[in-house]
């Protein structure tokens, strides 16, 4: 056997492999072999069929697929001693009606080179976010918190001091969302006007519009992500199902308790404190996010390589189920190249600072999470043996294993990133946060 491999240029090449009768006929005399003993022939007791006979029945389909296994096997194993970085797969170069009533076989395939990548992480410039809670914030909260923990007194009608608990919909949207209306969180008198005074089964006429305070607010409000209610104009009707007045809670230590558990808290400067600390933890998650993402958007604007496009497109045109006409298979390149640019370049910054996941390290970072779902529903203080044997359930299901190891990948990453590029840090709000980033 032979193998060999042409440059035609940086991005692309073609290997040809020639196959000879010295390389298949042992392969296939075994198989016939193990056929004459199996063999269920008129005529015949099994095992004593003539082996022309059996020869002449299967000798070119077992050729044929011996063939092909070699093949396979010996192209698999030369990209991978030759260390060929290739995208997509190998795609058979056929020139005409493929001739198998011969013994000795020639095969070519064209390979789509992956590019050498330089990623500059040293004069990447993005912008990064701190968001801090402050005193407006932390006010809000402390009064939140109150009013969450304190005496809930039923009402018969809407007043100034009233919670409104009610479904807000559209049926156009598909939006049907239980929510809890505070007036201190309308916007405008007129607004507020249509709440004033409503009862148990009122059903009032709304529309989005300037209806909140806050964008965050109508987002949650109606089911809807920040980003999604920015601008939105529809009407909406919504249906009061209970009102009441809640008396706020003192600040006291049965108040701390209640909330964050046995002596954790012992004063108002205490409570600010944690709430800050908490509100920033969750703040900081945010921008992470955001800050990966925008990362990801520099890098992929600011790494310039080429790729074998016409390889990918007609690989892509034939590795799925169903092939893909030429317009579809440009269509479906051009919908995924962004995200095989950011593969690539992702690649190369783990391999230039050795990101490595191994199963360890994946398991323990289930453990992690499952831990803080655990503890979202009550469970503080599960078992070492319960938190590992639910980890490695979850690690069985393979989309749940590629999920986890994608979150950890992206973790480490952003690690690197926080190391090497230069920031430009601005410490905002989380409100201000909101609207720069959204709008």
């Amino acid at each position: 056997m032979n193998i060999t491999k042409e440059n035609i240029d940086a991005l692309n090449a073609v290997v040809k492999v020639d196959i000879t009768t010295e390389d298949y006929q042992e392969r296939v005399a075994s198989v016939l072999k193990d056929y004459r003993k199996k063999a269920n022939i008129p005529g015949f007791r099994q095992g004593q069929v003539p082996m022309g006979l059996v020869k002449k029945q299967y000798g070119k389909s077992v050729m044929v697929d011996e063939v092909n296994k070699l093949l396979q096997e010996s192209l698999n194993n030369y990209l991978t001693e030759e260390k060929l970085d290739i995208l997509g797969n190998p795609l058979p170069k056929m020139d005409g009606e493929f001739n198998w009533d011969t013994e000795n076989f020639s095969f070519e395939f064209e390979l789509g080179l992956a590019p050498d990548i330089k990623v500059n992480l040293a004069k990447t410039k993005v912008k990064k976010y701190n968001i801090i809670a402050n005193d407006e914030l932390i006010d809000k909260e402390v009064e939140n918190l109150q009013n969450r923990f304190g005496n809930v007194i039923p009402q018969d009608e809407v007043s100034e001091n009233s919670t409104i608990s009610g479904i807000f919909i559209n049926e156009d949207e598909g939006i049907e969302t239980k929510a809890s209306v505070v007036l201190g969180d309308i916007k405008g008198k007129l607004n507020a006007k249509k709440f004033l005074g409503s009862k148990v089964e009122d059903v009032l006429t709304l529309k989005s519009k300037n209806l909140f305070n806050e964008d965050t607010k109508l987002a949650t409000s109606i089911g809807l992500k920040v980003e999604e209610v920015d601008g939105l104009a529809i009407p909406l009707t919504f249906k009061v199902e209970e009102i009441s007045f809640t008396e706020p809670s003192e600040l006291d230590q049965a108040f701390f308790d209640k909330i964050f558990g046995e002596g954790v808290v012992s004063s108002v400067t205490e409570l600010r404190n944690k709430i800050k600390e908490d509100a920033e933890g969750q703040f900081l998650q945010q921008a992470d996010q955001h800050l990966l993402n925008a990362i990801t958007e520099n890098l992929i604007e600011k790494t310039k390589f080429d790729l074998p496009k016409e390889f990918l497109i007609k690989w892509l045109g034939t590795s799925g189920e169903k092939p893909l006409t030429p317009e579809e298979a440009v269509a479906e390149y051009e919908k995924s190249e962004k995200g095989l640019r950011y593969q690539l370049i992702e690649g190369k910054v783990m391999m230039d600072n050795d990101v490595k996941v191994d199963f360890q390290e994946l398991k323990d970072y289930a453990i992690g999470f499952i831990k803080q779902q655990m503890a979202q529903f009550g469970q503080a203080n599960p078992e070492d043996k319960e938190l590992e044997d639910i980890a490695m359930r979850v690690l069985q299901n393979q989309d749940e294993a590629k999920r986890l190891q994608t979150q950890l990948i992206s973790t480490k990453l952003l690690a690197v990133y926080k190391e090497k590029i230069s920031f430009d840090e601005k410490e905002v709000t989380y409100e201000d946060f909101v609207k720069e980033v959204y709008k």
